[in-house]
C-alpha cells in the first residue's frame, strides 16, 4: 500500500474519561470541514480517493474520525448514539472546526444524524450513504441484516471484549491475503458493490483503510452492533438541519425501504436514489455528495437566528 498517499494529519484528541479519539485530515487545512463517519467496519482512512482530491481542488476539509475501538481510539462502548456528539464536540473545538458538514456512510449515517440532532448550530448539513435505520423506539423499520444483530445482542454484549480480541488477532493473521480476501468478498457481491470493488483506487482505498485501522484493536464493528440494536437517544423529528440521502435501490445489507422509511420522518430532507446500486454506491459518487452538501447553510446560531 505504499503507492496511497498518506493524510495531511493524523493523529489523536484527547475526550471525555481520559480516553482519545483518532482522526486522519485530507484536502485544505483551513478549507470548510467535513466530518466523515467511517461504516462498519471501518476506520478514518474509508474515504475514497475522489472525495479526498476535490477536497484539495475546492478547499475543502475532510476529517474522518475513528469511533472507539478501531485504529487508535480508546475502546468505549457509549449509552447511546447522541453520547458520541459530546465527544465530537471536543474533537471539533481540539481541531479549530467551526461549523462543519457531516457525511455517513452506512453505520456511519446514525452518527451523522446524532450530530445533526445534538449540534444544530454547528452542523450545515448531513449527508446519508445507505444508513442504517433504527432498530428501537417509534421510529424503528423491522427487516433487514441489522435484524440479526438484534437477536444476537445479548450474546455480543456479554462476549463483546473477547469477540473483539478475537477479530483482532484474525484479522493480523490474515493481513498478508488481505487483497485476496477483499476480492473473494467482491466476489459474492451484487453487481453495483463487484464493479465498484473491483477498481483498484477502491481496492487501494479499502485495504490502506483496513490494514491502519485494525493495526492494534478491532472492537468498533462490535460496539456499533450494540449500539443500532439499542434506542439511539433521539428521534428524526430531532434532527432539524438539512439532510440529504443516498441510497441504492438494489442495497443488500441495508434495505432501500429503510432509508426512505427515515427520510419520511426527517424535518428536513431528501432522497436521491442510485439506481442499480448495492450498499456502497454512494462511494461512486463522492463528488456529487459533497458538491450538494456544500451548497447547504451556512446556518445561525438560534440567538442570531432570533435576533437576540
Amino acid at each position: 500500500m505504499s503507492n496511497v498517499k498518506r493524510p495531511a494529519l493524523e493523529g489523536t484528541v484527547a475526550v471525555r474519561g481520559d480516553r482519545r479519539l483518532s482522526f486522519a485530515e485530507y484536502g485544505v487545512p483551513r478549507g470548510s470541514a467535513i466530518v466523515w463517519m467511517h461504516g462498519t467496519p471501518g476506520s478514518r482512512r474509508q474515504i475514497p480517493f475522489e472525495a479526498r482530491l476535490y477536497a484539495e481542488a475546492h478547499g475543502l476539509r475532510i476529517i474522518g474520525v475513528d469511533r472507539p475501538g478501531i485504529g487508535s481510539s480508546t475502546p468505549h462502548l457509549y449509552d447511546n448514539i447522541i453520547d458520541w456528539t459530546a465527544d465530537l464536540e471536543i474533537l471539533l473545538d481540539t481541531l479549530a472546526v467551526d461549523t462543519l458538514r457531516l457525511i455517513g456512510l452506512s453505520g456511519g449515517g446514525p452518527y451523522a444524524l446524532a450530530a445533526g440532532a445534538a449540534l444544530p448550530d454547528r452542523v450545515h448539513g448531513v449527508g446519508v450513504l445507505g444508513g442504517v435505520a433504527p432498530t428501537r423506539g417509534p421510529d424503528a423499520v423491522d427487516g433487514g441484516i441489522i435484524q440479526l444483530a438484534v437477536h444476537l445482542a445479548p450474546f455480543i454484549s456479554l462476549a463483546r471484549v473477547p469477540l473483539g480480541v478475537a477479530l483482532t488477532a484474525a484479522i493480523r493473521l490474515a493481513k498478508p491475503f488481505a487483497g485476496f480476501g477483499l476480492d473473494l468478498y467482491a466476489a459474492v457481491q451484487p453487481p453495483g458493490d463487484k464493479k465498484l470493488l473491483s477498481r483498484p483506487e477502491f481496492k487501494a482505498m479499502f485495504l490502506d483503510d483496513l490494514l491502519n485501522g485494525s493495526r492494534f484493536q478491532t472492537s468498533a464493528p462490535l460496539n456499533d452492533l450494540l449500539l443500532f440494536t439499542r434506542d439511539w437517544g433521539f428521534r428524526a423529528a430531532d434532527v432539524s438541519v438539512p439532510v440529504r440521502w443516498w441510497h441504492g435501490d438494489e442495497d443488500h445489507i441495508v434495505p432501500f425501504r429503510h432509508g426512505q422509511h427515515v427520510v419520511d420522518l426527517l424535518p428536513d430532507a431528501t432522497m436521491s436514489v442510485i439506481d442499480g446500486e448495492s450498499h456502497l454506491g454512494g462511494l461512486g459518487i463522492a463528488e456529487a455528495v459533497i458538491g450538494t452538501l456544500m451548497e447547504l447553510g451556512p446556518r445561525r446560531s438560534s440567538a442570531t437566528a432570533s435576533g437576540t
